[in-house]
């Protein structure tokens, strides 16, 4: 069972930039399709973006287009999620997970701790 462990969180301010990991241990990630989601306090969880097992296909929700971009290193077992112009609305904990379908929109099936993404004013 893969088991997926987030990383590169933190305090940014408002236009600045940040890249999130995603390791990957226990599985091949190259047999997943990869999302990252993210929870802002008081709200439910969302897709922010999308990538399938061979990186071809990506997916972003309109408000993010442009801003977030996701990437795989199936050799190295990470995912990456570069993150620019960050907005404080983008404050939230980020989660990585894995879909063992190919089509990137559906359930995901393992999940990472999350790592916190605040974004000052």
């Amino acid at each position: 069972q893969v088991q997926l462990v987030e990383s590169g969180g933190g305090l940014v301010q408002a236009g600045g930039s940040l890249r999130l990991s995603c390791a990957a241990t226990g599985g091949t990630l190259s047999m997943y399709s990869m999302g990252w989601f993210r929870q802002a306090p008081g709200k439910e969880r969302e897709l922010a973006a999308a990538i399938s097992w061979s990186g071809a296909s990506t997916w972003y929700p309109d408000s993010l287009k442009g801003r977030f971009t996701i990437s795989r290193d199936n050799a190295k077992n990470t995912v990456y999620l570069q993150m620019n112009s960050l907005r404080t609305e983008d404050t939230a904990v980020y989660y990585c997970a894995a879909r063992n379908r190919p089509v990137l929109l559906g359930v995901y099936n393992y999940w990472g701790q999350g790592t916190q993404v605040t974004v000052s004013s």
